[in-house]
């Protein structure tokens, strides 16, 4: 199986869906990567590790140990740049050409015969609208392929136990029971996924920041991984619990996988 990991900045392939794509890797697949920009606008570290001028090329080579960390097959930037955060800490999208992006999208889902499409959920994770504008991308991207399409899945969709509930995508859930579609236990890759995350360096201030508030302590980068992971079906849609090829290669190697039902 092939899949294509298609996210907007470095590190957010790790820690949204890090253990994920370490899973499909151990499974078998492989899993190609898809980012937008290198991040540029991220922060430096605490200290900074490196000038503001410096660092979508150091976000780029900490993405390029991170993708190796977790197995993954090869590593495509599309080289759009990061926007400055505005006032108040306002957040942007780094296009407004939907329909480049789109076919972007899709010439890398042909260059790579995709089988599978992983990326942002519908409402941004925490309505960040670079994350937003990948998941309209893709589906456009999925949806020009007619019956050979490949299957599209987002990342942190919603359910009642979600670890980070902040960043859960609301709307991505499956039916009244308000359950992802899959719902996994990432133990088998934490290793793989923590290896990645320690990778992403100048960003380990802003990953441990708001749980070590909440804990009232410092906190490690390692103590902040998540090891639950979630998955919505964004296409083609489906209410039951679903049986395609990524969906049984997750199940049967994560630890744990719970359907839009407890089972």
């Amino acid at each position: 199986m092939k899949v294509l990991a298609f996210f907007a900045h470095p590190d957010d392939e790790t820690m949204l869906a890090g253990g994920t794509l370490a899973l499909l890797k151990r499974a078998g697949a492989e899993v190609h990567y898809l980012c937008a920009t290198r991040g540029e606008d991220g922060e430096t570290g605490e200290p900074p590790l490196c000038t503001r001028e410096a660092l979508g090329e150091v976000r780029e080579q900490e993405l390029v140990q991170a993708v190796g960390a977790l197995g993954g097959r090869s590593l495509t930037f599309l080289g759009y740049t990061d926007p400055t955060v505005g006032p108040g800490e306002e957040l942007y999208a780094f296009t407004e050409n939907l329909t480049l992006l789109a076919g972007q999208v899709a010439a890398s889902v042909r260059q790579f015969a995709a089988d599978a499409v992983i990326t942002h959920g519908s409402n941004g994770e925490y309505g960040h609208p670079a994350h937003v504008l990948c998941y309209q991308a893709a589906h456009i991207a999925v949806q020009s392929f007619g019956r050979a399409a490949p299957l599209l899945y987002t990342v942190a969709a919603a359910f009642p136990e979600h670890p980070r509930p902040r960043l859960a995508n609301k709307d991505d859930v499956v039916g009244s029971a308000n359950y992802a579609h899959l719902v996994l236990d990432i133990a088998p890759a934490l290793a793989d996924k923590t290896r990645a995350a320690l990778c992403h360096r100048t960003q380990h201030a802003l990953f441990v920041r708001r749980a070590s508030q909440d804990a009232g302590r410092p906190l490690s980068v390692e103590e902040v991984i998540m090891t639950v992971e979630s998955l919505h079906r964004a296409l083609p849609p489906t209410r039951r619990r679903p049986q395609d090829a990524l969906a049984r290669l997750l199940r049967r190697h994560s630890y744990a996988a719970i359907g839009s039902k407890r089972n």
